[in-house]
């Protein structure tokens, strides 16, 4: 599922990038974001929720930080549905993160989840894919969210 983040972050930044320059603005701004390097982080756990339940709780936590995106080309794994949004990080939550949620059965009333939380890094290290994607995994982990 990772095959067109850099697709998304650049469009993205982009997007930052013309609310101050316009269309000259978004081209530059995704110019350089398809040449950054990506802070990536993956966190792991294990809800008590069925798989459908914990998609719809990954699917109201992603909407209250971001937007859903949809991708056309990315397929999860077999047996696997994945979430995803745009999710604001770093620094005055400037810095788009694409967060991606995969949810896999793991028994009735047992869902094995995955967080991966990915953003472009520019010369000041904010770690905006690794804090956000531990944001979210404990946002999905507490009771009653």
């Amino acid at each position: 599922m990772t095959d067109d983040e850099d697709l998304i972050l650049a469009q993205a930044l982009g997007a930052v990038g013309a609310t101050g320059g316009g269309s000259g603005g978004r081209r530059g701004a995704a110019f350089a974001a398809r040449r950054l390097k990506k802070n990536v982080h993956e966190v792991e756990l294990s809800l008590g929720l069925s798989p459908s339940e914990a998609a719809a709780r990954a699917a109201d936590v992603l909407l209250r930080l971001g937007t859903p995106v949809r991708t056309a080309g990315a397929e999860p794994p077999a047996g696997a549905r994945a979430v995803r949004a745009l999710v604001g990080g770093g620094f005055g939550n400037m810095n788009p993160v694409l967060v991606t949620v995969t949810l896999t059965g793991a028994g009735p009333e047992a869902t094995a989840v995955r967080v991966r939380g990915a953003a472009k890094e520019g010369l000041i290290k904010q770690r905006a894919g690794e804090k956000t994607a531990r944001q979210v995994a404990e946002l999905l982990s507490r009771p009653g969210c």
